[in-house]
């Protein structure tokens, strides 16, 4: 699978759809699917509501989920999935979760909308509010996973090592004020991994006439750039439940990113386990003087 090729522009994906055999997967909730959607599209919210743990047990459960799921929705392997939200920044990541879930499942052929129905509408593609009904298949289990799942032990192991440690949740969430986008208190603990870096996941994207789109694969490596962050490093990604990691995800891959894994079990899973080490607290700058002011001092 050619990861640069992931991400698909709207007259892109209507020329797909006429061309081969597509399943368009909606992450939206279903309320927001009714009142419009891409004609064809199947609602598929569990992509971006399913919380997973990183035990064997939990992993298991995601796999065996998703493979019933995305069967159901007319994915057998011949296919290309492809996932869309509204818009690229208020979805938090979730047309990107469903893009990295079948990555690891080793799905061979995975698209992302890039805008999302929004860039959709925008282009003036039709759009529908009939409900389509997928013909369901046999979901491929027996492909080769892809090693980009991390457990909470892998990320325990990492703490404190040259792995950069990526958490790319809002910044309320980074400085500890708040434990999730459901709510402050949410999860039992507030704050981030030890020796974690942070790049917002919004960092990402930028404006478009369509809409919110990825930066290109220069401009994601200059945002790494700022924290410290090179393409050849070993980034394992958090946030709080994999969307927005997925979101990163998504970007650092395009961009070349070479070794880039995520803990799915993210924050939700982290902050539960009060045997495990976290910061909290105001991030502190390490201060350095410049060598001209040091000199003159």
């Amino acid at each position: 699978m050619s990861i640069k090729a992931t991400l698909i522009a709207p007259a892109q994906l209507a020329t797909l759809q006429a061309a081969e055999p597509v399943v368009i997967i909606d992450t939206r909730d279903a309320d927001t699917f009714a009142a419009g959607h891409i004609p064809g599209a199947v609602n598929l919210r569990e992509v971006f509501t399913f919380l997973a743990t990183s035990s064997p047990e939990g992993l298991e459960e995601l796999k065996s989920t998703f493979a019933d799921a995305l069967g159901a929705a007319g994915l057998s392997g011949k296919e290309t999935a492809v996932f869309y939200e509204d818009a690229m920044n208020s979805g938090y990541g979730q047309s990107c979760r469903g893009y990295y879930l079948l990555t690891w499942l080793g799905y061979p052929k995975i698209k992302v909308l890039n805008g999302g129905f929004s860039a959709w509408k925008a282009a003036g593609l039709p759009v529908s509010t009939e409900a389509a009904t997928p013909v369901a298949a046999a979901f491929p289990t027996d492909l080769p996973m892809s090693d980009v799942m991390l457990t909470q032990a892998d990320v325990l192991a990492a703490l404190g090592t040259d792995t950069v440690m990526l958490d790319v949740r809002d910044v309320d969430e980074w400085i500890g004020d708040s434990s999730s986008p459901y709510g402050k208190d949410f999860a039992p603990r507030k704050g981030r991994l030890p020796g974690a870096k942070w790049i917002e996941w919004y960092r990402f994207m930028k404006p478009s006439g369509e809409g919110p789109v990825f930066k290109t694969p220069d401009e994601v490596k200059a945002e790494c750039a700022t924290a410290g962050i090179a393409p050849d490093d070993t980034v394992y990604l958090y946030c709080f439940k994999g969307a927005r990691a997925s979101n990163t995800f998504l970007a650092l891959k395009q961009a070349g990113f070479t070794d880039v894994r995520m803990y799915f079990g993210s924050w939700n899973e982290w902050s539960r386990d009060d045997s495990l080490p976290i910061e909290t607290g105001l991030p502190i700058a390490k201060s350095r003087k410049s060598p001209d002011l040091a000199m003159a001092a």
